[in-house]
């Protein structure tokens, strides 16, 4: 049996770069790496590109102003934000792949008309959820002259344009979700107070009424409702 180990052969891996004569070849293994390119970058392309920023950071001050540190969890708020921004997104996803991808499928349009028409239903998509006022601050910093049409208008000035506008839009509505539930816990702590309570913490009492509060209203629902909508 131990003679039978020292007999027994691995196989081999061998890593060789040839020379090769068919473009057929070289053009598979650029859309390859080009494929690798693309699925290593593809979280950033999520956050950057789509509804994912501002519906993640809302859900998070949501869940600061209920006063609930770790509930709910965190994969259940990035799911959640993940799966709305598909739902979100489809319309996008569905326009790129009709003028892009299945053309390209086809042979009927090249790499550089693939990315062009790929890009075009995004940069729509990052132009109408884009302050004016964040687009100019980026043109100006990188000395480019007004844009005459949205065809003119660089990515890599409207994606940081767009992110940011992103960033204020979710703090934006994260406030007007804070102020009720401050609210309450100015309300409780101040009868506590005015009671003489001073040992019970306010959060026992204001925790209960602020989900009671969220329940009542159907508050998932209108969230997630006035998000999807702010997008349109």
């Amino acid at each position: 049996m131990i003679a039978n180990l020292y007999l027994l052969t691995l196989p081999a891996i061998k890593l060789t770069v040839e020379s090769t004569q068919n473009p057929a070849q070289f053009s598979t293994l650029l859309q390859i790496l080009l494929l690798l390119t693309v699925l290593s970058v593809a979280p950033a392309l999520l956050l950057m590109l789509t509804s994912f920023t501002r519906l993640v950071i809302v859900f998070s001050i949501l869940r600061h102003a209920l006063g609930l540190q770790q509930t709910p969890p965190n994969q259940v708020l990035i799911s959640l934000a993940l799966f709305l921004t598909f739902f979100i997104m489809s319309p996008v996803f569905q326009e790129v792949y009709k003028q892009a991808i299945q053309p390209y499928l086809k042979k009927e349009i090249d790499e550089k008309t693939l990315f062009e028409r790929a890009s075009l239903p995004f940069k729509n998509f990052m132009l109408k959820n884009t302050r004016e006022k964040d687009l100019a601050l980026f043109i100006k910093l990188r000395g480019e002259e007004r844009p005459k049409s949205k065809e003119e208008i660089s990515l890599l000035t409207l994606i940081p344009a767009f992110m940011i506008s992103e960033l204020k839009t979710a703090f934006q509505i994260g406030f007007l979700l804070y102020v009720p539930f401050l609210v309450i816990d100015i309300v409780v702590s101040s009868v506590l107070i005015s009671m003489g309570v001073l040992m019970l913490p306010p959060t026992m009492i204001s925790l209960p009424l602020k989900l009671l509060l969220f329940v009542l209203v159907d508050g998932w629902n209108l969230l997630v409702m006035s998000l999807v909508k702010s997008f349109y």
